[in-house]
């Protein structure tokens, strides 16, 4: 898959293509429809399939300190892009000179002078241009006047429930990583770098991974939670982990935390780059009167953390 950073890196002899636009933040089954459909239609014409997102996430740049959680990190997110078979991501920095651009000029300058654009897939409630005043039907009618075309895929749902990044962020932040998972089509990942905490996990024979996460990340509610550590890489190999995140009650702690026990491991992951899979929330955190009941408590989790990945 090439990668450009803005479309005015596009090649100058990129031939024609099917776009699809979107931030598409989770790369949820709702945008795994969508791109996928933009794949099998540039397949099916013998073009190529471009994929157009923005960084950093609009909304931060329209309303700032409006930024949304992020379901997946940048190169996260082109890894699952690529996956879906897509010939090319374009990440357009989305600057406040770029948000003021109309949406006929949007169409001009993007789609059609640097994609040149034959076929472009966008979901029924796609927005484009300043202030989002393009809609699918401008979209439609600019369309017919620079020779492309316009497919909208459907949203995709379940019980009832229409997959959208802001449903997971919702799932995620209620600590229903389960639900979360099931509109993901994956479970919910959670990255960071591993740095030293306050030791206490070692003292009393649990020693913990204290992950450093980045400060828009989608850290699930407060609680314990069985996960799976990935290090190295998508195909370097995952281990058990029992993760608490919150602030320590029963040491009266104040900063907020993600620390992983990893099962029947006792490597030194200090300064790596890891990634956390949530499995299941096990349970609610709790204030502990001492260090003994506080101790068999983890036992249990670290052993229903066991039987749940199993």
């Amino acid at each position: 898959m090439q990668r450009w950073r803005g479309y005015e890196a596009v090649p100058g002899g990129w031939g024609r293509s099917v776009v699809t636009i979107g931030v598409f933040d989770g790369v949820h089954r709702g945008h795994q429809a969508i791109i996928g459909h933009a794949v099998k239609r540039a397949h099916d014409l013998g073009l190529q399939s471009v994929v157009m997102t923005f960084d950093p996430h609009p909304a931060e740049v329209v309303r700032p300190g409006s930024h949304p959680a992020v379901l997946t990190e940048p190169v996260r997110k082109a890894e699952l892009v690529e996956r879906l078979g897509v010939d090319a991501l374009c990440v357009v920095p989305f600057t406040p000179a770029f948000s003021r651009l109309p949406a006929e000029a949007f169409v001009h300058d993007v789609l059609v002078e640097a994609l040149h654009a034959a076929v472009v897939v966008v979901g029924d409630n796609f927005r484009f241009g300043h202030k989002a005043a393009g809609d699918v039907a401008l979209l439609e009618r600019l369309g017919r006047s620079f020779g492309f075309t316009v497919e909208e895929a459907p949203l995709v749902s379940a019980d009832g429930v229409v997959f959208s990044s802001t449903y997971i962020r919702s799932c995620v932040d209620a600590g229903d990583v389960r639900a979360a998972a099931a509109a993901l089509g994956r479970p919910h990942r959670l990255g960071g770098v591993v740095v030293r905490g306050d030791q206490r996990g070692r003292e009393i024979g649990f020693p913990t991974a204290n992950l450093m996460v980045h400060r828009y990340a989608a850290v699930p509610a407060d609680g314990v939670y069985a996960a799976w550590m990935i290090r190295g890489g998508e195909h370097a190999g995952r281990l058990p982990a029992s993760v608490s995140i919150g602030t320590n009650p029963t040491f009266s702690g104040r900063e907020r935390r993600v620390e992983a026990y990893v099962l029947d491991f006792a490597g030194d992951l200090y300064g790596e780059r890891v990634s956390l899979d949530f499995v299941a929330h096990l349970r609610e955190q709790r204030v502990y009167e001492g260090i003994e009941p506080l101790v068999a408590q983890i036992r249990e989790d670290v052993e229903e953390t066991r039987a749940m990945l199993r």
